[in-house]
Order: C-alpha cells, then sequence, then structure tokens
C-alpha cells in the first residue's frame, strides 16, 4: 500500500472532523509510517511532525502500570497485597482494595478526586489523603478510576522513595528507549508541543486553557509524548518480555464497552473482527490520544489530535482505516433497536459519579444523554474545567442485556450498560467505563 494514502486520510479526515493539528504513527510489517497534518496551535502555529509532543492523558497508565510491575518482578510489591501495605497514609482501610484491584479497576474506588494539591514533591501524598469512599463493593466489577491510577502512583513513590515522574524515568522511560517523554511544563516548553482546542461560544475553536492538570494527576494523565515515541513504546510492548506479555492477559470482562471486552493489567483487551487487539485512549483538555496493539500482526497505530467536541472521533476513524486497510480487520459499530416506550420509562432520570451527573431524557422517539460537570465543582476549580457536551442521542441495542450505544456526536459508537438490583429495577449506567448511580430521587420517580 502507498504510504501516501495514509496521509490522504489522515488529511481529509481532520478537515472532516475540524481538527487543527494530528500526528499518526503506524507499525507494520517491521516498518515504521508516519503521517501527520496540520498546526500544533491556531495561535502560534508551527506545523505538527512525528516528533511534535501531545499530551497522552489516560494513555499513561500503561506507563504507571508497566512500572509497578516491574517492582512487582523485582520482589518489592505483591498485586494481591492490601494498598495500605505500600500507603499507610490511605483513608480506606478495607483489605478488599488490593494492588491488583487498583491496576484492573475493579477496586470499588470513584472515578476521580477534583482536587489541586500543589506541585511539589507531595502533591500526590496530599491527594491521597483526601480521597474518599467506595461505589461498588472491591472486587465485584471494573469501574474506571482516574483516582485509583493516582493511587497506584503513591504506592510507586513509597517503594521507591522517588518521586513518580523520577521513578517512571528509572524503571519505563529509560529501559525503554524513550527521550521525547516528558511530565512537566518545564520540558515541554523548550521543545515543540501541541495545545487543545475546543469550540468556544461562538462555534469556532479556541484555545483550551489550561494546556494540563495538576501534578497529582501525572499516574492518570500526565505524560507528553511524541508519536515516533509512542511506537517506540508499542514495540517495547510487542517484545518478547514475560512481564509485558503477561500485562495482555485478561483479569476481568467487560460488558457493553466501546474500551473493551475484558481488561489486562491498565490495558483493554478487544476481539475485532475475529482478531485479539490491546489498547488504551486518553482525552485532556481539548487533546485525544489513542493506542491500539494488534500483537498477533506484530502491529501498532497511534494517533493524537487537538481538538474537541471531535476529537475522539477522529482518532478512532484513523484507528479503524489502519486495520482495515493494513490488517483487512473491520471495526463496526452495533445497531439499536428501534424506540421502545416501555423500556425508556424505566432508565429516564438522573445518574452521578463524584464530579459529574449524567441526565437521561425521553424527547419522544428519541433518547438523549447529557453528562455535565456539576456545578460545585465548577465553582470550586481554580483552573478553568473544560466545557461540557450537548446531550447526545443514543439507543438501545437488541435483547434483554440492557446495553445501549451511542449514535452521535463526539462520543458516536460509545457503548454502555444499565445495572439493576435484586428486583429489577434501573439502579446505575456504566459510560465509557465508569459507573453512574442513580440517584434517589430518580430512582423513586422511576
Amino acid at each position: 500500500m502507498s504510504h501516501d494514502k495514509l496521509a490522504e486520510f489522515v488529511r481529509s479526515a481532520a478537515e472532516e472532523f475540524g481538527i487543527p493539528g494530528a500526528a499518526v504513527g503506524v507499525w507494520v510489517g517491521g516498518e515504521e509510517i508516519y503521517a501527520c497534518h496540520g498546526v500544533t496551535s491556531i495561535e502560534n502555529p508551527l506545523p505538527v511532525d512525528q516528533d511534535t509532543l501531545f499530551q497522552l492523558a489516560s494513555i499513561t497508565k500503561t506507563y504507571t502500570a508497566t512500572a509497578l510491575m516491574r517492582l512487582v518482578e523485582a520482589g518489592k510489591v505483591e498485586p494481591a497485597a492490601p494498598v495500605r501495605r505500600y500507603v499507610p497514609e490511605f483513608p480506606l482501610e478495607d483489605e478488599r482494595v488490593t494492588v491488583a484491584r487498583l491496576l484492573n479497576h475493579t477496586a470499588g474506588l470513584d472515578w476521580a478526586v477534583i482536587v489541586d494539591t500543589g506541585e511539589g514533591d507531595d502533591a500526590l501524598a496530599a491527594y491521597v489523603a483526601k480521597m474518599g469512599g467506595l461505589i461498588a463493593p472491591p472486587g465485584s466489577r471494573a469501574s474506571y478510576s482516574q483516582a485509583g491510577y493516582n493511587l497506584v502512583g503513591r504506592i510507586i513513590e513509597n517503594v521507591t522513595g522517588l518521586p513518580y515522574e523520577k521513578a517512571v524515568a528509572e524503571l519505563v522511560l529509560g529501559p525503554a528507549g524513550l527521550e521525547n517523554s516528558f511530565f512537566t511544563a518545564q520540558d515541554v516548553i523548550t521543545r515543540r508541543f501541541a495545545v487543545g482546542h475546543d469550540l468556544g461560544d461562538h462555534g469556532t475553536l479556541s484555545v483550551a486553557r489550561p494546556w494540563k492538570g495538576t501534578r497529582a494527576n501525572n499516574p492518570g494523565g500526565g505524560l507528553v509524548s511524541s508519536v515516533a515515541d509512542q511506537l517506540r513504546w508499542a514495540r517495547y510492548h510487542l517484545g518478547d518480555d514475560p512481564t509485558l506479555r503477561g500485562m495482555r492477559e485478561p483479569t476481568v470482562a467487560l460488558r457493553a464497552s466501546t474500551l473493551g471486552d475484558a481488561i489486562g493489567t491498565a490495558w483493554f483487551l478487544r476481539d475485532v473482527d475475529g482478531v485479539g487487539t490491546v489498547g488504551h485512549g486518553g482525552s485532556a483538555n481539548g487533546l485525544f490520544a489513542e493506542l491500539l496493539l494488534v500483537p498477533e500482526r506484530d502491529f501498532a497505530v497511534v494517533v493524537v489530535s487537538n481538538a474537541g467536541p471531535n476529537g475522539i472521533p477522529f482518532d478512532q476513524a484513523v484507528v479503524r482505516w489502519a486495520l482495515e486497510h493494513y490488517l483487512g480487520v473491520i471495526d463496526r459499530d452495533p445497531e439499536p433497536i428501534p424506540y421502545d416506550a416501555a423500556r425508556v420509562g424505566e432508565i429516564v432520570g438522573a445518574y452521578d459519579i463524584d464530579a459529574m451527573t449524567l441526565t437521561i431524557t425521553d424527547e419522544g422517539q428519541e433518547l438523549t444523554l447529557e453528562v455535565l460537570i456539576k456545578p460545585e465543582i465548577r465553582a470550586a476549580a481554580e483552573t478553568e474545567l473544560p466545557r461540557d457536551h450537548a446531550p447526545f442521542p443514543f439507543g438501545l441495542l437488541p435483547g434483554d442485556t440492557d446495553e445501549y450505544v451511542i449514535t452521535d456526536g463526539a462520543f458516536k459508537g460509545q457503548r454502555g450498560f444499565f445495572t439493576r438490583d435484586a428486583t429489577g429495577t434501573i439502579t446505575g449506567v456504566d459510560l465509557a467505563g465508569r459507573l453512574f448511580n442513580r440517584l434517589d430521587g430518580s430512582l423513586r420517580a422511576g
């Protein structure tokens, strides 16, 4: 295949989705292929290339997990041990919250703790001290948790005696040969880097601020890197290292999740058209990333882009194109059933997690799902938070599985499901791997 076809698709897709700048890397047939488009910033534009730095956001979790597994390999951490063995200052005394359950999102922790604990070396320690209760019994189910991975970062700090960032550099970045991957703005600012963009009040793109989150969120989403380094990271994980291969083994099944069919150690595992894939995505403030490996084909694709609200669908469109055109693997969204008034009556209402509310509304022949950052969270935030999205139309999937798929908007193709209690009453909804519990008033109304 001509490499020009990849570049042409990236250019046309970026124009279609309104992406100022993007970079794509593909590892196929023992060769690295790159396609880059556009600029780093609409205010201070520089051409995007394969070495331009983008925030990886939650792809950072694969680095944090790999660093932790190196400590396991060295006999310094026991995955089945309670977290408090390594983080005695962790407020929850429940011994069911284990290291392994943090790594596969089954520890029962809420999604995140929205708090700025500063930029000092004590940022993670202060963050952990503010962690609260559980949203599900540990080990009972998966629910994606940023807070859980920040806690993994604190384990790494306490075991190594080093700040998280320095420990990861020594345990992971150096051994993997990554010389263009950083955590601090001080390191990034002397190099070419991309900034995020979002639609402003008048429907035009503007630079998204702040550029990066707080230091305490580094373990769950703070790494800044290039697509060239990301292909090195992919090849590192595609090798024969037994510890890294073990991270691709399933640990907990997922239900109706766009993220995958199961979670390994950090990685999401998904069967696509009969082929096993291993991947992770990430989204920051107007910056988006996708990394997907196909181990049995020695294949990888990484995509980074710098604008919302369509950064995620752009990234996923490029990944799907690469799978189809390089491997002949087709990835399609499921089709929802027609509007069903009886089933709709069960699910309309309000749900929430620590920082967001999720409201499902019956629009008459169509359902919409709206996720908003809670007003008190916005009011208390010391920096500007990402804009809220408009409501998403969605539909239920065939059968009695209580599964659904979003049919349009920035999260088109995202899947999830509703949960019921022993009486059959809807009590929660999963979106992007996170459990939103139904609010009591909504439950009574339902």
